[in-house]
């Protein structure tokens, strides 16, 4: 956290917190939604300011509840989730970065959702891939140690049965197949946080 935030807080302890006003979508945008969006229900604007960007990545951190927040000075401003308070891409060196560049190491659990969508987690981080990048990740998925082809994948997804994994830097990890509307429960996040 930013030195100048936790001035902040210190000097406003009680300044109330904010909801509804900051998405991050499926393809890791963070988007402002004024009150038109919020009313509409539309996704809002991307936010393409550079410091900006930079700012909201150092100060973006999750309360005891699973509700992930950007702290901009001394107030929460808390942000809807389309997917997971993370998004992955596939990188050619890292294997996977998220959104604010950083590199996604240590990923211990994966699931693979209904819909196609990879869901990584290091324990620290939980991130959905990119869908733009799941291609580049079929020669990663293996049954009993030989890579997928589309038909094996189409077919695990409609009966898991056989045994799926994902190859990482550290070794095979089991894929689980979770239902997308249970995601944010099963990894303990809450998709649209709201005043308790």
């Amino acid at each position: 956290m930013d030195e100048i935030v936790k001035q902040a807080l210190a000097k406003w302890p009680s300044v109330p917190h904010c909801y509804g006003w900051l998405a991050l979508d499926a393809r890791g945008a963070f988007r402002m939604r004024d009150e038109a969006a919020q009313h509409a229900d539309s996704p809002g604007d991307i936010i393409r300011h550079t410091a900006l960007l930079a700012f909201i990545y150092r100060n973006y951190t999750h309360d005891e509840r699973g509700a992930w927040f950007f702290q901009n000075g001394p107030q929460r401003v808390y942000v809807d989730l389309e997917a997971t308070p993370f998004i992955a891409r596939t990188d050619p060196v890292h294997q996977f970065v998220l959104q604010d560049g950083e590199v996604m190491s240590g990923i211990n659990a994966v699931c693979l959702t209904e819909q196609g969508q990879l869901v990584l987690s290091n324990g620290r981080q939980i991130a959905t891939l990119d869908d733009r990048d799941l291609a580049q990740c079929l020669p990663l998925l293996k049954i009993q140690r030989k890579v997928v082809d589309d038909e094996q994948l189409m077919h695990w997804l409609a009966s898991p049965d056989d045994d799926l994994s994902l190859s990482t830097p550290q070794g095979d990890v089991p894929v689980r197949w979770v239902r997308s509307d249970l995601l944010a429960s099963h990894f303990g996040f809450i998709r649209r946080p709201a005043k308790t």
